[in-house]
């Protein structure tokens, strides 16, 4: 039975909720979208394929680890004596808060602005402190705004420096020797098992019965980084590297990652395959855009093309790096035979579904088909690799081109630290829509002020499913501006972004520190990028843009939040 107190206030229950809605949405759209950008931009996978994998990790995420944060966003910005009696306006200002969030969120998905969803609900709360009189947690302690705010600056130095080592020990390991390939083929299952172990490390700290690290002993810790390294070793070698040598040694083109599972037998040149692949390439090349362009590693202005005309030379998907001297990829046989023609762009979306069906009556079966496809998958299917920037063409020409055989081993790892990325974004981001939601709703059934029940678990499931489904149908403009926008993104690149910019995250999520992981990823990008030792490399421009748009979220946020807050306090009323 609900208190009476709080009983008359289900509206702002209603509205609340609805709010929390739209927050969890643009929170997946805007910030799921971080931890599977570069893994798309360096085409590891299609994006149907992050919003498969977006929706189960950050679902795990949320559910498994997402308490601990979510209690520092739910009491520890702002203070609640100033509410000791008065459940009904704390229900009003929090309410106020996850609406300036939401708000937000939403113009900021609009127009591609890649933003801190930490920094929106943070800011939203403290336009709602200013704006109801209350005190804000300003001075260096546990959950106060002070902390937060230092995290946001120190967070993506931290996961730059990550990230650069990553990058940096891989480089010289394999990218830059002479044979590349062989040293790859020696180095991965190290890698591959190193990458499961720190999963499974932070899985397991991560967990919301784990004690803290102290408790936990190093002696715990040690035996499950050995342990799982090792195992994953085991499995690398005995099912990786069959598969491997099958692929890229033997050039097999009938292989694909679901052949895993017959590890030794694909040694044998007799080995049964199932459902083999159709197709002409053993390996993608990496460094191709939607227009079959490459732009990496050829800084001479000259061979920096536009879309409209053909590639001077093309880097073959077996990484062998010589030229293509096949007469038809020459500008002049193109000018000469009009027939051949550059690659075209894939279709968008609506060229796709809609464009096909639209002169079709509605009572067609057909026309409904296509406008429901589009409906349902117009978010995933968009082409957010390719920049018509001559500007951009320019800095990605900066960048090393490494072969795509190598490139293609560390697919597997970007997989796993994409993964691990999302999982992260789950424990920690969650708690920026729920932490309000779960306030309200508490005090709501209390009849009072309460922010010390714990967080129902069924709220971190709906808002786990609500952060997937807001990458599934609106990611795409985050990942189009932070994928290949900031330097030229490859496998391995994106493999140390990711992998870096998770341990950052996860280290703070264990201090309960709600950092951003758009700032994570930022830095960890830009200390990748710093690895090509060419300041040309990097897009100075889309970091001050992004940079720009941390600083606005602030503001902005807490200008919806306590206004509304304000207005919504001092209305008269009949």
């Amino acid at each position: 039975m609900v208190p009476a107190i709080t009983a008359k206030y289900d509206w702002i229950l209603a509205l609340t909720t609805i709010a929390f809605v739209l927050s969890a949405c643009g929170n997946g759209a805007n910030d799921v979208a971080n931890s599977y950008a570069t893994s798309v931009a360096a085409k590891t996978l299609a994006m149907w394929q992050a919003g498969l994998l977006a929706a189960a990790t950050e679902f795990v995420g949320a559910v498994a680890m997402g308490e601990r944060v979510t209690d520092t966003i739910k009491d520890g910005i702002i203070g609640v004596d100033r509410f000791v009696g008065k459940p009904g306006a704390f229900m009003l200002a929090m309410g106020c808060a996850e609406v300036g969030s939401a708000t937000w969120l939403l113009i900021a998905n609009m127009f591609g602005f890649p933003v801190s969803t930490t920094q929106t609900i943070v800011g939203a709360l403290i336009g709602v402190g200013f704006a109801s009189q209350t005190s804000i947690t300003w001075e260096w302690k546990e959950g106060s705004v002070s902390q937060v705010a230092a995290s946001w600056g120190i967070a993506p130095l931290i996961a730059a420096g990550f990230s650069a080592v990553i990058f940096l020990t891989l480089k010289y390991a394999v990218l830059e020797r002479s044979d590349s390939f062989k040293w790859a083929m020696r180095f991965i299952p190290i890698y591959l098992a190193f990458t499961g172990a720190i999963l499974a490390l932070f899985i397991t700290i991560e967990a919301p019965t784990a004690p803290s690290l102290e408790a936990f002993g190093v002696g715990k810790i040690v035996g499950i980084i050995l342990g799982v390294f090792f195992g994953c070793l085991a499995v690398a070698y005995v099912f990786f590297m069959p598969y491997f040598h099958r692929r890229l040694v033997k050039k097999d083109t009938r292989i694909r990652f679901y052949h895993l599972p017959l590890g030794p037998m694909l040694m044998r040149d007799n080995c049964p395959l199932y459902l083999p692949a159709k197709g002409e390439q053993y390996v993608v090349n990496y460094y191709e855009d939607a227009y079959g362009e490459e732009h990496a590693g050829k800084p001479d202005p000259a061979n920096i093309q536009s879309p409209s005309t053909p590639p001077k030379d093309s880097i073959p998907p077996s990484g062998d790096l010589k030229p293509n001297v096949d007469v038809e990829m020459n500008l002049p046989s193109t000018m000469t035979t009009p027939q051949i023609m550059p690659r075209q762009k894939k279709l968008e979306p609506y060229e796709r579904f809609i464009e096909p069906v639209k002169e079709l009556s509605w009572f067609s079966p057909t026309k409904l088909w296509g406008y429901l496809k589009y409906a349902l998958l117009q978010g995933v299917t968009r082409d957010v690799v390719t920049h018509n920037s001559a500007e951009l063409r320019a800095i990605h020409a900066r960048a090393n081109r490494y072969d795509d055989r190598v490139e293609h081993l560390w697919t597997y790892c970007q997989v796993v630290s994409a993964m691990m990325m999302s999982i992260a974004h789950g424990s920690n981001d969650v708690a920026n829509a729920v932490g309000p939601w779960v306030a309200v709703y508490q005090s709501y059934l209390a009849g009072e002020v309460n922010t010390e029940a714990p967080t129902p678990v069924w709220f971190l499931v709906v808002a786990g499913l609500l952060l997937g489904l807001g990458f599934w149908v609106y990611g795409y403009n985050i990942v189009r501006a932070l994928g290949n926008k900031i330097t030229q993104m490859s496998p391995t690149r994106g493999f140390a972004v990711e992998l870096g910019a998770a341990i950052t995250v996860l280290l703070a999520s264990r201090l309960g520190l709600p950092v951003s992981t758009t700032q994570c990823l930022t830095g960890a990008s830009m200390g990748v990028a710093l690895m090509n030792y060419d300041l040309g490399a990097v897009n100075w421009k889309q970091l001050v843009w992004i940079f720009s748009g941390w600083v606005l979220t602030l503001p902005c946020a807490g200008l919806i939040g306590g206004l509304l807050c304000l207005m919504a306090l001092n209305t008269p009323h009949l």
